[in-house]
């Protein structure tokens, strides 16, 4: 069970993440706060369900698996109060970990292939995806090229996939080096008529909020800094 001292420092951060964003948009209510439990305990999990963010993301498919596990009795039920997880998905979605993975994320983020979107469609009908951006054009960081986005986005709705809209990861770096890329991906949203657009982390929140972002992904922003480096799925 997670301590006070630790429930009371998330929720500090939490009021200052609302904070943040209720200064840089009009309406706070429409952005999606997605708390990134990556390299913490099941108990970062606790903490944001008690306070009423269900939007859970992993970027590891044994950590994902493991803490739904943990946050889940033998019936199915959350094993304390707080709001139902929905777990997001935001690690390079490979097809081996697939079938462990589709009967508990609800949220695919990070789509950047066809076949990605084979492996989901046949483990879980009618998944939600996110297909992402590749807006640094760096080796490594993972998404589909811009030009190739229009694409990927119609192959993975003939595959019966809910593409909801799309996800970027900006450069590292200054975060005012984070701003083309993201307006980028509002304009191909806005184009494609895709309502979600997924951007934005702990140093980049504001200048992803004031192009267009509905969704942020925080770790740090919530939970502090990470105790040890996430291992590997």
């Amino acid at each position: 069970m997670t301590d006070r001292t630790g429930g009371d420092s998330f929720a500090r951060r939490l009021d200052a993440v609302r904070d943040r964003i209720g200064s840089a948009v009009a309406d706070p209510a429409s952005v999606r706060i997605v708390a990134v439990t990556k390299g913490f305990g099941a108990e970062a999990v606790e903490m944001a369900r008690m306070a009423g963010l269900a939007d859970i993301g992993e970027n590891y498919a044994d950590e994902l698996v493991a803490k739904a596990a943990a946050v889940r009795d033998a019936a199915g039920r959350e094993t304390a109060p707080g709001v139902p997880p929905v777990w997001h998905y935001l690690g390079a979605v490979q097809r081996n970990k697939v079938a462990r993975l589709a009967p508990v994320v609800e949220w695919w983020q990070g789509l950047a292939r066809p076949e990605e979107g084979v492996a989901i469609a046949r483990r879980s009908p009618g998944a939600t995806v996110l297909v992402q951006v590749d807006v640094t054009g760096r080796p490594g960081r993972g998404g589909c090229p811009p030009a190739g986005v229009p694409a990927l986005v119609a192959e993975l709705a003939d595959q019966g996939l809910v593409v909801a809209g799309l996800m970027a990861v900006g450069p590292p770096g200054p975060p005012e080096d984070a701003r083309p890329g993201f307006a980028l991906v509002s304009t191909l949203a806005d184009r494609l008529d895709l309502p979600v657009r997924s951007m934005g982390m702990t140093d980049d929140l504001e200048v992803a909020l004031s192009e267009g972002s509905t969704m942020v992904r925080l770790g740090r922003a919530l939970f502090g800094p990470r105790p040890s480096p996430g291992r590997t799925s």
